[in-house]
């Protein structure tokens, strides 16, 4: 017997239809030729829905929803024998236009669906395909077919993260990658094998959700929003970083990414963007459907600006709240995202009049939610209005931690009043997180934001000329120092010393507890040439340049050591802040001068020494060690006594920032240890 559901009541125009199902809200095909299509909007008048067949510019079908295929405010028909994999659709509809009080209806605009689960019209990257016609954005169908084979999160530990933030364009757009397909979720499969012998178990990725590249006021030139900090749907993946993507295949290419990702135990963060949307002057989607309900509107009916990018979110309207839900529980469900990293977070503790809410029922609910509750969330905790939220959200909410970032730079490059927050650091934060716990830090050194690693010991100010506006980063304080030389240099000394110095970044961020985070390319000293701010370029300037890993070798079997190293010790990825004493009878973390046991850690200073105790029988390694690192950021030599642990152990060299070719690993030291100028020692002792 059939469902009542599953045959048509009635025919417009030879389309057979019925009325829909109100939930879920998008386009959903029922079975092979049969379509529901469900929209809410509060304050629209009527609802008509534009079909479209694949690449026309106009619809074969209009379907104006008559009153009684509206329940409460959401319009909704089933629509047969529909083929469904060559349709486009839209909608339009009419309401209130008065923008000073936030009404922004207009029957002529044709919209996106904000539930669509694919978007044609930027098929390519930087290319229209619909230039000339008023409806660009369109979506499109797919069905829920992927075959994951046994595939889930991954669900590692938090605090045994090892986080590489990467951008799918210009992780592999330059031919030095060597790829077959570069720029796209393909190219990233390709470089698998790169991560995984790395030793990367997560890759942080730069905005995915389909976003609009083209900047406003310059639609033909070579600018474009390459970052990609601009969403305009949160269902769909772009499909110009596709291969596939003028085929329709964007999601399928995206969901075998992170599937075999996933086989390689590398989990999957996206970097989303709640905060404010693509959508300017144009009708895209949100101000057509419903701009009350989806915006922070002022008295005089202007988007209010808490992000610096206008047009801020409306994120605690209970319509909206369930919009951003609905869509993390997609991309967890249905693409097997392992987490998000949530740019300007603290629009998530914003009421519907923009102002801090104390228990923001948003970021409650994700919290509790039965789908989201594995699901790992890392804040940017800080907006464009000064709202700053670190340490504020639940337990199991982590936070990008930019003092690690400044402090680190600052102290490396010899600012000694830096010294004491370094400890704080090293320790996982306890200051800032006081009701979390060290895997709440995400310590960075960079990120797309700001210098390069290379960068960062190659310039002392920002080379911004190129970028197409006014970047808002010129005076940002890189907290960098060229080590003599502005720019690429053919001075060995200066070479050796800035090679020396990324490594003493790159020791200081994995030997500190925490979740350490390293930009894509820094393991082999990519450069943007100076430019701290490259969000529109889509050039070489952004493109990691793989030829440095020839170059650069050196840095990078440093960084494959290291990241190894953190792995092979849990004592440094410990999900708590204990610094007490533990059964080897040494403190579990503890801070030395350059006498073992004598530091003051609240003066300015630039040599230091901690060493970590690591017993078996409370970590569950093979055998009892001690880790001693010894940081030398002066520019003179300094020699520093060693601990004295336990009898019938002692130390040998791990690792040296001072030995380019790893040379002095496995020594044997007695006594203590000689640091040259600007340099770290990692012992081992065992």
């Amino acid at each position: 017997m059939k469902r009542i559901d599953e045959f048509p009541t009635n025919e417009l125009d030879g389309v057979k239809y019925r009325i829909g199902r109100v939930m879920p809200f998008g386009a959903e095909v029922i079975d092979n030729s049969t379509v529901n299509f469900s929209i809410y909007s509060k304050e629209a008048w009527s609802c008509e829905l534009l079909l479209y067949h694949l690449g026309e510019k106009e619809p074969f079908f209009v379907f104006p929803f008559p009153n009684e295929f509206r329940i409460g405010n959401v319009y909704s028909v089933m629509i047969f024998e529909l083929d469904w994999e060559n349709i486009e659709y839209g909608y339009r509809f009419d309401g209130p236009n008065d923008p000073s009080k936030g009404y922004l209806f207009d029957k002529t605009q044709i919209v996106l669906d904000p539930y669509a689960k694919l978007v044609s019209g930027r098929d390519e990257w930087h290319k229209r395909t619909y230039p000339d016609v008023q409806f660009q954005h369109r979506g499109r169908i797919i069905r829920e077919d992927f075959r994951w084979e046994g595939d889930k999160p991954l669900e590692i530990p938090m605090k045994d993260l090892v986080i590489y933030e990467i951008h799918i364009r210009g992780f592999t757009k330059d031919k030095s990658s060597g790829v077959k397909r570069g720029g796209t979720f393909a190219g990233v499969v390709e470089k698998i094998p790169y991560l995984k012998e790395l030793g990367i178990n997560c890759v942080e990725i730069m905005p995915i959700f389909e976003f609009e590249e083209f900047l406003p006021g310059r639609p033909d030139d070579e600018f474009c929003n390459y970052w990609g900090y601009v969403t305009y749907n949160y269902f769909s993946p772009k499909a110009g970083y596709a291969a596939a993507g003028k085929n329709g295949l964007a999601a399928d290419e995206l969901k075998n990414m992170i599937k075999q990702l996933h086989k390689n135990g590398i989990e999957v963060i996206l970097d989303i963007v709640f905060n404010h949307t693509g959508e300017y002057d144009d009708y895209i989607s949100f101000r057509g459907v419903d701009n009350r309900t989806y915006y922070v509107i002022d008295e005089n009916g202007n988007y209010a600006n808490h992000t610096g990018c206008g047009n801020t979110v409306n994120c605690n309207n209970p319509i909206v709240r369930n919009f951003i839900m609905d869509s993390l529980r997609y991309w967890v469900s249905s693409y097997h995202v392992d987490g998000f990293r949530i740019d300007e977070a603290p629009i998530f503790a914003r009421g519907e009049d923009g102002k801090p809410m104390v228990c923001p029922p948003l970021v409650d609910t994700l919290a509790n939610d039965p789908i989201l509750n594995r699901t790992k969330f890392i804040s940017e905790g800080w907006d464009g209005d000064g709202l700053y939220t670190i340490g504020r959200f639940p337990n199991g909410w982590a936070d990008w931690n930019p003092r690690t970032r400044d402090t680190v730079k600052r102290f490396v490059k010899g600012m000694a009043d830096n010294g004491p927050a370094l400890i704080s650091s090293i320790e996982g934060s306890p200051d800032m997180f006081p009701n979390g716990a060290p895997d709440s830090s995400v310590n960075y050194i960079t990120s797309h934001d700001g210098f390069t690693l290379y960068d960062t010991v190659a310039y002392s100010r920002a080379y911004n000329e190129i970028n197409p506006f006014t970047s808002g980063m010129d005076n940002f304080d890189n907290c960098s120092w060229n080590c003599g030389a502005e720019g690429e240099t053919d001075d060995p000394e200066i070479e050796k010393l800035r090679v020396r110095q990324m490594k003493n970044h790159i020791a200081l961020l994995l030997l500190s507890r925490g979740v350490p985070m390293i930009l894509a390319g820094d393991e082999f000293a990519n450069t943007q040439k100076g430019n701290n701010n490259a969000f529109a370029l889509d050039n070489e300037v952004s493109w990691l340049q793989w030829d440095r890993l020839k170059k650069y070798k050196d840095l990078h079997d440093f960084v494959q050591r290291m990241i190894a190293f953190r792995k092979e010790h849990p004592v440094l990825r410990k999900s708590d802040y204990f610094t007490g004493y533990n059964s080897s009878g040494y403190p579990e973390l503890s801070w030395h001068g350059e006498k073992a046991w004598e530091f003051d850690r609240s003066q300015p200073f630039l040599t230091f020494a901690f060493m970590y105790s690591e017993p078996a029988a409370d970590f569950g390694t093979d055998k009892d060690s001690f880790i001693y690192c010894a940081v030398n950021a002066h520019w003179e030599e300094h020699t520093f006594g060693l601990p004295i642990i336990p009898e019938g152990m002692q130390w040998c060299i791990a690792a040296y920032t001072g030995d380019p070719e790893n040379k002095c690993a496995g020594n044997i030291c007695c006594d203590n240890v000689h640091i040259m100028p600007r340099s770290i020692m990692v012992l081992i002792g065992s």
